[in-house]
């Protein structure tokens, strides 16, 4: 992994972990899991994105998770407004997400050996939208490219998600994650306009100095499979 990507972390750990206002959900999975889940998420605003630390129990891509490798959704209600967004079942704790998180390991198969790497799509999610997948995709990541929004270290993945898309804003976010076989987990963090997020640029390491991290990674007009 190249030496200038550690700062991002470093940035990301900073704002996540030290700050006041964060968010933490934990759980633990069965001991015969066998896909990588999220054991621990850290979710906050930092400048005009959302910052997230994703701990899973096994690296979420390579060799060893095989074909059955991370595939996990992170919710953002992004205006805690239940009623926007997002609409399952009358309960349901997703009700309500503006933003759809999906990280998955994955391999790519367009070159003569398969190469192995993480990828995040990031979907909109309109008033109404019955699943995940009727969402628009405004975004997709690639660790390999976006250095400067995606970083890992083992089993750690650090992420900057640009929330300046005509993303709904409030004072207050919901954050949602629902791991497999298990109950759905939320917490409560403060929102773009609660004025935690700050109103300097986000600064990471880039080209050899500190810059500003540019826009949410490949923009898409298409579905990608």
């Amino acid at each position: 992994m190249k030496r200038p990507l550690l700062p991002l972390a470093l940035t990301l750990l900073a704002t996540s972990a030290m700050a006041k206002d964060r968010a933490t959900l934990r759980y633990t999975p069965s001991e015969d899991e066998e896909r990588p889940v999220v054991v621990d998420a850290t979710v906050g605003p930092q400048g005009g994105d959302f910052a997230l630390r994703l701990r899973f129990q096994k690296p979420p891509f390579g060799q060893e998770c095989g074909t059955r490798c991370a595939n996990a959704t992170v919710l953002l209600d992004t205006d805690a407004n239940v009623r926007s967004g997002l609409k399952l079942s009358d309960k349901a704790p997703e009700n309500g997400a503006d933003l759809a998180i999906i990280i998955q390991g994955t391999r790519d198969m367009s070159g003569a050996s398969s190469d192995n790497f993480l990828r995040v799509k990031v979907r909109q999610l309109a008033d109404g939208a019955r699943t995940v997948e009727e969402g628009e995709l405004i975004a997709e990541l690639d660790h390999r490219r976006d250095a400067d929004r995606v970083h890992i270290e083992d089993s750690t993945v650090f992420l900057l998600i640009d929330a300046s898309n005509n993303v709904p804003s409030g004072r207050k976010v919901r954050v949602v994650y629902h791991p497999p076989g298990g109950k759905a987990l939320q917490a409560t963090i403060p929102g773009m306009l609660s004025g935690s997020a700050n109103s300097g640029k986000v600064m990471i390491f880039r080209r050899g100095g500190w810059g500003t991290a540019r826009q949410g990674g490949q923009r898409v007009g298409g579905e990608s499979k």
